[in-house]
């Protein structure tokens, strides 16, 4: 029996995203990864990480995970990539679709300023993904170790929103390209495991009585 029996093959181009960001670091770094794959070796990255994604208006496949490597994916001419359906809302239209994606936890429609917008500021495709460098930045720390990786949809971006008022945004990318200055992923580190992050989802740091009464202080 294939192990894909649950899975379509769909274009990638075709696909809808259902957040309005990814971090452009984060992209840069997962299309350098494929880079050095040799050509059995995508195939099998493909085979591995197929897209989780839920069939809506128009019979249309809306993913609701792994966006930067569909972007990455995208800017590499990767054509078609495997699809898992969730659920079928395709006789759902308009703001209700929506409104049920958000309600099961599978859409976002933060901005890189982490603004909530309308559900029309979701593109329509993936290549118009917006950067958000400090969506790149939390995904830098958890891979540093400041954080753990935490299975409840969208836990980076709550990351991300706690760096953001921190960390000045110039301080943070190298070029154009958005890769990240060390310094900035070092700072955000020592934050994550600080116990002002005590709350978010991942969080591995150590709290003192101390520092958990300073914590409180500062925040009233």
């Amino acid at each position: 029996m294939s192990s894909h029996q649950h899975l379509i093959q769909a274009a990638l181009a075709d696909l809808h995203p259902t957040q309005i960001t990814v971090g452009r670091a984060e992209v840069v770094a997962k299309r350098a990864q494929w880079a050095q794959l040799k050509r059995k070796e995508r195939d099998r990255t493909l085979a591995a990480h197929w897209f989780p994604a839920v069939k809506g208006p128009n019979g249309r496949f809306y993913i609701v995970d792994h966006h930067h490597l569909g972007v990455a994916l995208h800017e590499e001419r990767v054509e078609s990539v495997w699809v898992m359906p969730l659920d079928d809302l395709s006789e759902v239209a308009g703001e209700n679709f929506w409104r049920l994606m958000e309600f099961h936890r599978w859409a976002h429609p933060y901005d890189e300023t982490g603004k909530r917008r309308g559900y029309d500021a979701i593109p329509s495709k993936i290549a118009k993904l917006r950067n958000d460098p400090y969506r790149s930045l939390a995904g830098f720390v958890r891979n540093a170790g400041g954080y753990a990786k935490d299975a409840a949809p969208f836990a980076e971006f709550l990351w991300a929103d706690f760096f953001r008022p921190q960390i000045p945004v110039k301080t943070l990318e190298r070029g154009s390209d958005g890769t990240l200055l060390p310094e900035a992923v070092q700072q955000a580190v020592a934050l994550a495991r600080g116990p002002a992050a005590r709350c978010l989802p991942g969080w591995t740091g150590v709290t003192t009585a101390a520092n958990l009464s300073a914590s409180i202080g500062n925040a009233t």
